[in-house]
């Protein structure tokens, strides 16, 4: 049953797409979730600095029938290495130029500020690259604080990895400081979908194989099978941070942590120390959530377009 367009959770999808294929899977679920009627993408910046992710990222939102999502895209940092998957940009329908579209904190400036106060939703599933350098500008931070009811991450970890009880997570390493400035300066809730949800939950090879057959190109499986190995079941990191930052009171799903302050240290570690009334929390999962989570992640990444 779709809600009313009132209900909708306008949300603002920031994304490093290229770097991993879990960026196109994440696209695919909020799509779903607005055909539902729970959602509506207001826009798409970029991290990654690389003309065709904005052309990827164009070419799935004409694919889901929303080309009228605007696209941000990054130019002051670094260009990014070759993707291995968004050049099937190629086989579908784009319209975005990279060389005109506006800059991803131009356009996210933008675009709160027509939106009601505490109403939107910022998910941010690549780099701290934008959100940072708008944690910087006071103006801007306090156009967020106005705007913004929270900020939903894929970033760090809270748990051992494989043991390991100083893992330092992939997007906090490649700017930290740009880490530290945000968590420091942030000035709504923000909830961290760390390392550890992603790596317990497998995309499987039988929806890869099966669910997308529906159409003779799918933007979403052509990108998978091109990033991943034949045998290999992605970790759905950014795909949980998505549910969560528009389905936030399913406890069937997610459970969060205590309150609390992440603060990123030198190499990236993200360290939690426990607050009453701290800003930050991050998502846990037990075993039955796990199950439920995968299912409900399957079902919105392979649900067609409509």
């Amino acid at each position: 049953m779709k809600q009313p367009q009132g209900k909708r959770t306008p949300v603002i999808f920031d994304t490093d797409m290229g770097n991993d294929v879990d960026d196109a899977l994440a696209l695919a679920v909020l799509h779903a979730l607005e055909s539902r009627g729970q959602c509506q993408i207001l826009a798409c910046t970029m991290t990654r600095n690389d003309p065709k992710s904005a052309l990827y990222t164009d070419a799935v939102n004409h694919f889901y029938g929303r080309p009228r999502i605007p696209i941000g895209v990054i130019r002051h940092t670094k260009p990014a290495d070759p993707s291995s998957f968004v050049g099937a940009h190629s086989q579908f329908k784009t319209a975005v130029n990279p060389d005109t579209a506006p800059e991803a904190v131009e356009l996210i400036r933008k675009t709160l500020k027509s939106q009601q106060d505490g109403s939107v939703v910022l998910i941010q599933v690549g780099f701290f690259s934008n959100f940072a350098r708008m944690a910087a500008n006071p103006e801007d931070r306090a156009l967020i604080a106005r705007k913004v009811k929270f900020l939903s991450v894929m970033a760090g970890a809270f748990t051992s990895i494989d043991g390991n009880a100083h893992f330092t997570e992939y997007n906090v390493t490649q700017d930290v400081p740009s880490a530290q400035t945000l968590t420091e300066l942030w000035p709504t809730p923000i909830v961290w979908g760390g390392f550890e949800i992603g790596w317990a939950l497998r995309y499987p090879l039988t929806s890869v194989a099966q669910d997308f057959g529906y159409v003779e190109k799918h933007p979403i499986q052509i990108a998978y099978k091109l990033y991943c190995q034949p045998k290999e079941e992605r970790p759905c990191w950014d795909l949980a941070s998505c549910l969560y930052a528009v389905l936030p009171d399913r406890p069937e799903y997610f459970s969060l942590s205590e309150h609390g302050q992440v603060v990123v240290e030198k190499d990236g570690f993200t360290k939690f120390i426990p607050k009453p009334n701290g800003r930050d929390r991050y998502l846990k999962m037990d075993i039955k959530q796990t199950a439920r989570m995968l299912e409900a992640l399957v079902g919105l990444t392979s649900q067609p377009p409509g």
